[in-house]
């Protein structure tokens, strides 16, 4: 049977333009490609845990937009059920125009638009869903408020919930003790636990009750595993990394879905250990998330 995620989170249209430099203030260059493409990190988890075979549903918010058209178009052919994404009537669906350099070298910014205008009533909506799912799972590119809500929602029915804290920002103790599981890369647990360095004492600093485990995600080095009393290293996949975008969602997805399926924890790790270095083989965040089979044979050696 299908492990049931749902995925509170973001949609964003990446917009990216290829030149052989960055343009200087005022000046405007040709360049050479531009390329539209699905993003956000809720759709990317969700598309990693659908291609994975899971039933997956989206929350989230997008504008009344060409965009938001193109993500609904988007789930629809990954099969992720959409019945509770929102329609802002006067936020746009959040944008990430982005410029590449000849070097690879990259400038961003993130217009979260109707991301950040999520609301209570939105996850309400879908409460009996919550309430049957295996797993739920967010991340920070959403307002922080219903970050907290959405697993207070998951966590008074029940559900097991995944707090994926990227893009890295402060979080109230009391929002880090709703996760059962959190998934920081360096990075992001730094900035929330305030400690540099040791990986296991910045981890166990954030853990506040029992049952609850940090998997920090690190790289080439996989993947460390913290509980209130022991830690464990899950080796990465030795893979060629093409793209690393979209590595962190492929991880966040793989590790839902195997915990969903009922997985013990080392083994969902190892599972999600394999997304991810599937998907850095190919080009792209969404679409290099990989299926299920391409897992499988990787886990099989």
């Amino acid at each position: 049977m299908a492990a049931k995620i749902v995925i509170v989170g973001s949609f964003n249209m990446d917009l990216t333009a290829y030149a052989e430099r960055m343009p200087k203030p005022g000046e405007t260059l040709p360049g050479r490609k531009f390329v539209t493409g699905p993003g956000g990190k809720g759709s990317n988890q969700a598309v990693a845990a659908a291609r994975l075979g899971a039933d997956v549903t989206f929350i989230g918010r997008v504008g009344n937009d060409v965009f938001a058209e193109a993500a609904l178009s988007f789930w629809k052919q990954e099969g992720i059920h959409t019945d509770f994404v929102a329609r802002d009537p006067e936020n746009a669906t959040g944008v990430a125009p982005i410029w590449v350099d000849d070097s690879g070298e990259n400038s961003i910014i993130v217009v979260l638009g109707a991301n950040l205008h999520m609301t209570a009533a939105d996850i309400d909506r879908a409460t009996d869903v919550i309430a049957a799912a295996d797993v739920v799972i967010t991340q920070l590119e959403i307002n922080y408020d219903m970050v907290d809500y959405a697993m207070k929602v998951a966590k008074t029915r029940g559900v097991r919930t995944i707090l994926n804290p990227a893009p890295a920002g402060k979080l109230p103790r009391e929002t880090v003790a709703l996760a059962d599981y959190l998934t920081p890369n360096e990075t992001e647990l730094e900035i929330l636990s305030g400690i540099s360095g040791d990986y296991e004492k910045a981890a166990r600093s954030l853990l506040t009750r029992e049952g609850q485990a940090a998997v920090v995600t690190i790289g080439a080095g996989g993947a460390q595993w913290v509980s209130p009393t022991t830690s464990t290293i899950i080796p990465a996949f030795k893979v060629t990394a093409v793209d690393t975008t979209g590595a962190g969602d492929a991880f966040n997805g793989g590790f839902a879905v195997a915990l969903g399926e009922g997985k013990p924890l080392e083994e969902a790790i190892r599972f999600a250990n394999a997304t991810a270095a599937l998907s850095v083989t190919k080009p792209g965040t969404a679409p290099s998330m990989p299926r299920r089979a391409e897992v499988e044979a990787l886990l099989k050696g």
